[in-house]
C-alpha cells in the first residue's frame, strides 16, 4: 500500500540542526515537509506525495522520536498521530476530562445587566464557560448584528466576577486579535467552518478553538476544517456538533448524534453538542442534552436568557434561568450513568 502522508515527531530536546537534517532528508526523498511547533516538540508534516519515500534511513539517524503514517487527510487530528484523547483546558474546564464541560450563556450580549444575570445563574448552577455573541452573522441583514467591542468589554466585566472563562464567535480574520484580548476561547460558527483564512489566524492565535460544525460539512470536510488549525502549531481544538441541514422541519437542524462516536473514534479531539441550535426548539433543548450525554459528548453548550420571549436573537432556542437549573440538575444522573460527572 501507496503511503501518501507523513508525520516525523522530533524528541522534545531536538535543536534547529536536528529538525533541518529530517527537513533535508524528506526533500531528498520526495517530500516537501511543513515545519510545526506543536505543544513542546516539533513535527514536520508532509503533503500529499504519491511518491513512495524511503524514511528507514531516517529512522536510523537516531534524531527522531517517532515516525506516523497517517491514513487520514486530517493527519495531526488522527487518532493514528495520537491515540490518547487530548485534553483542551480553558480556565479550569478540561475539555476531554470526566467531568463534563458545560457552557452556558445568551445567544447574543445585549446589555449589562442582561449578561450578567446569565453569568451569575450559570455559574451558581455549575456550568464551566460562559457563552454570548457580540459579533452576530445573521442571515437577514436587518436584524440585530451584536454589540461589538463593547459587548466584548461586557464579557469581560462578566469573567470578573464570575471567574467564568469567555467563549464567543469571530468572523472575520482581522477581527482575531481584538477578540482574543477579550475571550478565552475564540469560537468558530457552521457559516465560517470553511473559511480558510479564519481557521489559519485564530490557529496563530494559540487560543483554544472551539470548532461549530457547518450546516452541509461532512464530518471528514469538518476535520480537515480542524486541520487547518493544528498546522498553525495550535492543538486545542474543541468540535461542536450543533446540527445539520436536512429535509425534516419539524426542527431547526437535525440534530446528528451519530457524529459523536464517529468523532470520537476518528479524533483525539473533544467534542461537545449544542442542542440549542441544533433543534431551535426550547422544549428540545433538554431531551436532545440528555440524549448527547449518553452518546459520549465531552460537554454542551446550551443557550440561556432571563426573558427568552424578549431576546434579540434566537429567542425560541434559549431556557430561562429556571429551566436551566432544573436541566443542569437532570444532567447529573446521565452523565454518572456513562462514568462522567457534572460537578
Amino acid at each position: 500500500m501507496e503511503r501518501e502522508y507523513l508525520i516525523v515527531v522530533m524528541p522534545r530536546t531536538a535543536g534547529n540542526q536536528a529538525v533541518a537534517q529530517a527537513a533535508d532528508f524528506l526533500h531528498k526523498n520526495g517530500f516537501e515537509a511543513r515545519i510545526v511547533n506543536w505543544s513542546d516538540r516539533t513535527l514536520l508534516v508532509t503533503q500529499r506525495n504519491p511518491a513512495s519515500a524511503e524514511v528507514n534511513g531516517l529512522r536510523e539517524t537516531g534524531i527522531t522520536e517517532r515516525i506516523v503514517f497517517p491514513t487520514s487527510k486530517a493527519q495531526l487530528a488522527s487518532r493514528e498521530f495520537q491515540s490518547k484523547t487530548s485534553i483542551v483546558e480553558v480556565g479550569k474546564a478540561r475539555f476531554g476530562a470526566d467531568k463534563l464541560v458545560i457552557i452556558a450563556g445568551p445567544c447574543s450580549v445585549e446589555g449589562r445587566e442582561q449578561l450578567l444575570e446569565v453569568a451569575r445563574a450559570a455559574k451558581q448552577f455549575g456550568a464551566s464557560l460562559l457563552r454570548g455573541d457580540v459579533f452576530k452573522p445573521r442571515t437577514s441583514p436587518y436584524e440585530f448584528q451584536g454589540l461589538g467591542e463593547p459587548g466584548l468589554k461586557l464579557l469581560a466585566e462578566a469573567r470578573e466576577e464570575t471567574g467564568l472563562p469567555v467563549v464567543t464567535e469571530v468572523l472575520e480574520p482581522e477581527r482575531v486579535n481584538l477578540v482574543a484580548k477579550y475571550a478565552d476561547m475564540l469560537q468558530i460558527g457552521a457559516r465560517n467552518v470553511q473559511n480558510f483564512a479564519l481557521l489559519r489566524a485564530v490557529g496563530k492565535s494559540r487560543l483554544p478553538v472551539l470548532l461549530k460544525r457547518g450546516m452541509m460539512t461532512t464530518i471528514e470536510e469538518w476535520l480537515q476544517a480542524a486541520e487547518y488549525i493544528l498546522l498553525e502549531g495550535n492543538p486545542n481544538v474543541v468540535f461542536c456538533e450543533r446540527g445539520i441541514r436536512t429535509f425534516e422541519r419539524a426542527t431547526r437542524n437535525t440534530l446528528d448524534l451519530s457524529a459523536v462516536p464517529v468523532v470520537r473514534k476518528e479524533t483525539h479531539l473533544p467534542i461537545i453538542v449544542d442542542p440549542s441550535h441544533a433543534t431551535g426548539t426550547r422544549d428540545l433543548v433538554a431531551p436532545m442534552a440528555k440524549a448527547a450525554v449518553a452518546a459520549g459528548a465531552d460537554g454542551l453548550m446550551i443557550e440561556a436568557h432571563p426573558n427568552p420571549e424578549t431576546a434579540l436573537s434566537d429567542s425560541q432556542q434559549q431556557l430561562d434561568l429556571k429551566e436551566l437549573a432544573c436541566l443542569m440538575n437532570e444532567l447529573g444522573a446521565v452523565a454518572k450513568a456513562v462514568g462522567r460527572s457534572i460537578r
